[in-house]
């Protein structure tokens, strides 16, 4: 079987035989793909049969050219090729025969059975500094595991710094209401503290409403002058009583009037995912619904801590604050074309 070609920045695989068996180096790469086939380099065309040497592993001797059998192995896929801090991150296995292990960037990764194989959705941290980040996972291939291996390269983040006034009572809450921002922290919590499962959705998140996007994710903020704080969330833009619909199917875990996020509702998709809808005029939910993507959850508003009518679209991943954006363009279908992008203001209003 001829080898198969990958991206220029090419991948490798490293097939852990039993004992007593040689296993071919793999080489990290910051391709989106790694596959557990062939490698792709021109030294190694294929994997070596057991006991076979492999040029330049530091065998003493001469080391003639020598035919490689290739084979089929599994395949790892990264979402997105080139993420930023704050991304979340979907990889994806097929050709494994049990449910993987792995991490990537050291933090363990949470498989489940997805399509014809296994995925696992994660998250970067909005601290992440540029550069490489290691993924490496274990899967069952023939008897034999394999470890594949790869690196995202993460880049720069281009988050902006913002000034915005509010309230001053939202600045520096009084006294009276720090009970209930402590309540509202508990029942965040609980309503996050859902039991890891597989996706309650078959199909790739779309947007909550149609509308331009009046602050990006990782806007860093200033209110009056202090609080310095960042925006974990997209804000859409909208007039007080606009539909807002679910972005993907899951159960409601949160439908309650908060402190700062006014009328909130928290829908659980599954594979530890969130999502976030912040500031609503309106709840047309309770805990424990079932929603299927495009169902009302509410309207847009201004309750909370705002500026003016809007609603702010949080996605959590993996235990942490992610960009919703990003999340659109992750493809959980295997379809040759990802969602679209809402349209993205070249001036931003206010939030």
């Amino acid at each position: 079987m001829p080898a198969r070609n990958l991206s220029a920045s090419r991948a490798v695989v490293l097939a852990l035989l039993a004992t007593g068996s040689p296993a071919l180096a793999a080489t990290p790469a910051s391709s989106a793909l790694v596959t557990g086939s062939v490698p792709a380099t021109p030294a190694a065309p294929g994997i070596r049969a057991p006991g076979t040497p492999t040029p330049g592993a530091g065998v003493q001797g001469a080391l003639a050219p020598l035919k490689v059998a290739p084979v089929d192995g599994p395949h790892l896929t990264l979402q997105p090729a080139n993420p930023k801090p704050g991304d979340p991150v979907l990889v994806t296995v097929s050709g494994a025969s049990a449910l993987p292990t792995g991490t990537l960037a050291g933090r363990p990764l949470r498989f489940f059975a997805w399509s014809d194989g296994y995925a696992a959705l994660t998250s970067l941290p909005v601290e992440q500094p540029e550069g490489t980040v290691p993924v490496d996972v274990t899967v069952s291939g023939r008897g034999l595991p394999v470890v594949l291996s790869s690196v995202l390269t993460v880049g720069a983040p281009g988050f902006r710094e913002r000034e915005l006034r509010v309230a001053n009572k939202y600045v520096s809450p009084p006294k009276k209401v720090k009970a209930r921002m402590e309540a509202d922290r508990k029942a965040f919590a609980a309503a996050f503290a859902q039991p890891f499962q597989t996706p309650l959705f078959g199909q790739n998140f779309a947007w909550p409403r149609e509308a331009t996007v009046t602050a990006p994710f990782g806007d860093r903020r200033s209110f009056n002058g202090k609080l310095q704080t960042q925006h974990f969330g997209v804000d859409l833009d909208g007039a007080t009583g606009s539909p807002v619909v679910a972005a993907n199917d899951g159960t409601v875990v949160m439908a309650r009037d908060n402190y700062a996020s006014g009328n909130t509702v928290l829908v659980h998709h599954g594979a530890g995912l969130f999502t976030a809808y912040f500031h609503l005029s309106r709840i047309d939910v309770k805990d424990g619904s079932q929603v299927k993507q495009g169902d009302a959850l509410g309207l847009v508003g201004s309750t909370g801590r705002v500026t003016g009518p809007h609603l702010h679209w949080g996605v959590k991943a993996d235990d942490r604050w992610v960009d919703g954006q990003t999340l659109l363009k992750l493809d959980f279908t295997g379809a040759p074309e990802a969602p679209g992008m809402a349209t993205n203001a070249p001036g931003l209003s206010n939030p």
